[in-house]
This record gives structure tokens, C-alpha cells and sequence, in this order.
């Protein structure tokens, strides 16, 4: 089980579970009830669990021949295929229960985000759009942790999953730069391996711009407060100072801008918005 836990890097949930009760407070306008936080903490981790697992169990061969991900718990025989499959089959169940708990909609749309991630596990082989896949799954956390609350499906709540899907794609970007010889050995689908490190770089910041407008345009289509636009404007300052520390020529603090910076994004938008909302 701990080996799953690894392989599926439990801690990555902060990239979106921060944003799923972002969108949890809009919708409830406050502080949702203990239950429903709790079904869709449980629903966020079930579908996040279904994704990770299924993405390493498609990907395990491609892992292996890859010298940075070679280490990856099936790749390194840390943990047998079936028993992955078996750990996603108990999440799927257990994110089915949640959405069921939540409300019928949610339960009627729960495989729509299930479909978005097999599909991501293999759109490397066929289309350089990955990344932006990758950015829908993520992005939906919002728009179901709305669906959650309120039963029902506003445009509103769309705009700022759109938000999430640029900035995803656009951290993404910079992490696939890593990869770029091997995809092209492998002819596998990528941005950076079409564009290169520069331009990829470049794209990467016009997603981030986009996303800082649609995260800053959510304080207008919720009539939020100047709290949630202070958070905003420091996500802001957090998207310029990751752009700051990947330059073309050093990729030294990749790892540093992929993982701590984006983290702090996503908890920034949900503390700023628990402030503004419930607090304030």
C-alpha cells in the first residue's frame, strides 16, 4: 500500500483538492456543511487516486526506458502491475460512493472525469494537446466540487476551471521540457519536443497570463471581495518569480518551480477565498 501511495505521489493532491473547495465555498457561499467536505475530500482523492494509478500502470513500459522515471515503483518492480490495478479498482469504487453521497447529478456526471483520465494516459502517443488534457482533468475539480453544493451547473464556475486547465497546462509545459530528447526518441507527442525549451517557455507564460486574468476575473463573476483580489495579485507574484527561475539556458530549479511554487498558487486562491468568503 505504501509503495502505491508513493508511485501515485499522494502529495501532488495539492494541485487541485485546494481548488475543488475553492470552488466549494463559492458555490455554498460560506462554509459548506462538515459532510459535504468531507464526501468531496473523498471524492477528490478516489478520482486523484484513479488517475495517478491508471496514468503509471499505461505508462510503465515508456517509464522504464526513460533514465528519469526508470526509478517508478512497477518500472523498478517495487510494485507488481495487478496489484496497482487492484488499489485503482478499490479508489474508483470509493470515489463512486462519494459522488453518490454528494448528490444525483454528481453521480450521473462521475465518469465523465474518469474518461478524461484514461484518455490523458495516452494522448503523449498521439497528440502534443497533452498537456492540455491534463489541464481539463484537473481543471474539473472546481466545476464538480460545485456540482457538489449546489446540484446544478453555472457558466461561472466554468471560467475559473478554465483558469485552473491554463494553469496546469502551462506548469506542465515546463515540466515536459525535461523529456524532450526522449520524446523524440520514442516519437512520443509533446510541446517542448516541437517548440523547444524557448518557445515552450514563452507558450508557458501566455498560459499563466491567461490564467492569472480568468483567476482575477472569478472576484467579478462572484462578486468577491478585495481579500480574494490580494490573493489573486500574489499568485500573480508567484507565476512571475517561477518564470523567474526557469530560464532556457538553466533548468537547475525545475523541480523547485514545478512543485513548491505551484502548490503555493492553489493554496493561496483557497485560503484568499476561505478569508474573503467565511472568515471576513
Amino acid at each position: 500500500m505504501l509503495a502505491f501511495f508513493r508511485m501515485i505521489k499522494i502529495e501532488h493532491t495539492i494541485f487541485a483538492l485546494p481548488f475543488a473547495f475553492t470552488g466549494a465555498i463559492i458555490a455554498a457561499k460560506g462554509l459548506p456543511s462538515l459532510d459535504k467536505i468531507f464526501w468531496i475530500a473523498v471524492a477528490m482523492f478516489g478520482a486523484r487516486t484513479v488517475a495517478m494509478g491508471f496514468n503509471r500502470v499505461a505508462d510503465a513500459e515508456i517509464d522504464a526506458k526513460n533514465p528519469r522515471t526508470a526509478n517508478r515503483e512497477i518500472p523498478a518492480g517495487k510494485i507488481k502491475k495487478w496489484e496497482a490495478i487492484f488499489y485503482i479498482f478499490i479508489a474508483f469504487i470509493i470515489y463512486e460512493i462519494a459522488t453518490y453521497k454528494l448528490n444525483p447529478l454528481c453521480f450521473k456526471l462521475s465518469l465523465i472525469p474518469i474518461v478524461i483520465f484514461i484518455i490523458y494516459s495516452y494522448t503523449k502517443r498521439f497528440t502534443f494537446l497533452c498537456h492540455i488534457v491534463l489541464g481539463i482533468a484537473l481543471g474539473l475539480a472546481p466545476m464538480g466540487a460545485w456540482v457538489a453544493i449546489t446540484g446544478n451547473i453555472d457558466y461561472r464556475i466554468i471560467w475559473l476551471g478554465i483558469g485552473v486547465m491554463f494553469w496546469v497546462a502551462g506548469f506542465d509545459l515546463i515540466y515536459a521540457i525535461q523529456d524532450i530528447e526522449f520524446d523524440k526518441e520514442h516519437n512520443l507527442f509533446s510541446i517542448p519536443r516541437f517548440l523547444g525549451v524557448t518557445k515552450t517557455i514563452y507558450l508557458a507564460r501566455f498560459f499563466h497570463s491567461i490564467a492569472f486574468i480568468l483567476f482575477l476575473s472569478a472576484k467579478y463573476l462572484f462578486n468577491l471581495g478585495v481579500v480574494y483580489l490580494f490573493g489573486v495579485v500574489i499568485c500573480g507574484v508567484f507565476m512571475v518569480y517561477e518564470h523567474i527561475l526557469i530560464k532556457p539556458h538553466d533548468l537547475s530549479k525545475l523541480n523547485m518551480a514545478f512543485f513548491n511554487l505551484n502548490a503555493y498558487i492553489s493554496l493561496t486562491i483557497f485560503l484568499f477565498t476561505f478569508l474573503d468568503i467565511v472568515v471576513i
